[in-house]
């Protein structure tokens, strides 16, 4: 069978493909350092925002995939480093020469079956990471009120620092404090008649006021900040809901914790093309030489014609044999019937 994409290779080829071999090798392990460490940063940027994302976001399952792909390809680049300064001296490369073979397919197995993890999860994030914080947020700002509640009394805080921090304010707005219910219980008076009519009011019970907690105020206007009645445009002097000049923060944190996953997603992404890029011309480069040097019995300084190749024979002449062997295989045998008996000779007549 013919030899899959064959390449000459002779003593002096050989030794500048060990060469560029153990170049790229060392890139390839410093890439897939690089996307370790920043696979590793997305993993606690998301820890940190895991109150914001709902249970069933897919997000999370791309920094560890990374992280997969990251110390496969690290492996990798050692491995190579290693096989390529081996074969140019005749005595490191034996113990090479036995672990090389399964080594490759290893390598090339993990990498490939990871490769097709991470195009299906680049496929499926963006709109699960869109969801996920819709959900997560919207959870996080209905329990704001419950500071008492087991496994909810952290959610006020995180939820201000998280406003505070990332210059943000609702979901994807101010207003959207309007639709839920953020004072605790604990500091409404029941005897106020104001209150009871905004509860009976509500079909849910809900105490809904047109107002925000104080770490929707941009620290940077020059006016006091402005938590309550937003929505009459005559409870406060020289102030008009219609108009963009609150002093709250205009963006809401759905946004922009979205653009800032998909950036730290993207670049993470950027990183994941080089390391798998640089991660196939080792794969590739390994295979040529092992060949080339299985072909001269493993002397790597033999002077002869060889070869390095991809596959030993073609994938259709190999499809074609297992298809022509199966079926001399499995061809029924013709059944043998009973012998046929010879015809009786008629005797001659007496005289």
């Amino acid at each position: 069978m013919a030899l899959v994409l064959p390449l000459a290779l002779p003593l002096q080829p050989r030794i500048r493909l060990a060469q560029v071999l153990w170049l790229l090798s060392w890139l390839l392990a410093v890439a897939s350092s690089l996307t370790l460490l920043w696979s590793g940063h997305l993993l606690v940027q998301l820890w940190h925002l895991g109150t914001f994302l709902a249970p069933s976001c897919q997000f999370t399952a791309l920094p560890q995939v990374a992280l997969a792909v990251g110390a496969v390809a690290l492996g990798t680049g050692l491995v190579g480093a290693g096989a390529s300064r081996a074969s140019l001296d005749a005595a490191q490369y034996p113990p090479w020469r036995r672990v090389l073979g399964p080594l490759l397919v290893a390598g090339t197995a993990g990498g490939g079956g990871l490769l097709v993890l991470a195009l299906g999860l680049a496929l499926a994030v963006p709109g699960s990471l869109d969801t996920g914080l819709e959900e997560g947020l919207g959870a996080a700002m209905s329990h704001y009120k419950d500071t008492e509640v087991p496994g909810h009394c952290h959610a006020k805080q995180l939820l201000d620092e998280l406003q505070l921090r990332h210059h943000c304010c609702g979901c994807h707005g101010y207003k959207d404090w309007f639709g839920v219910q953020w004072v605790s219980s604990r500091y409404l008076d029941p005897g106020d008649q104001d209150v009871v009519d905004r509860i009976q009011s509500n079909v849910e019970g809900l105490y809904l006021i047109d107002g925000v907690p104080f770490s929707c105020c941009n620290p940077h206007s020059p006016r006091p900040c402005l938590q309550s009645r937003l929505s009459d445009p005559h409870a406060h002097l020289l102030f008009d809901p219609r108009q963009p000049n609150l002093n709250l923060w205009a963006q809401g944190c759905h946004g922009v914790l979205l653009g800032h996953l998909q950036e730290l997603a993207s670049t993470l992404g950027s990183m994941l093309v080089v390391t798998i890029l640089l991660q196939t011309l080792v794969l590739l480069g390994l295979r040529y030489l092992q060949t080339a040097l299985e072909g001269l019995g493993g002397v790597i300084d033999g002077e002869g014609e060889t070869q390095g190749y991809l596959l030993p024979g073609g994938l259709r002449d190999m499809l074609k044999t297992a298809w022509l062997q199966g079926g001399v295989d499995h061809r029924p045998a013709p059944e043998e019937g009973p012998p046929e008996e010879a015809p009786p000779k008629e005797g001659l007549p007496e005289a």
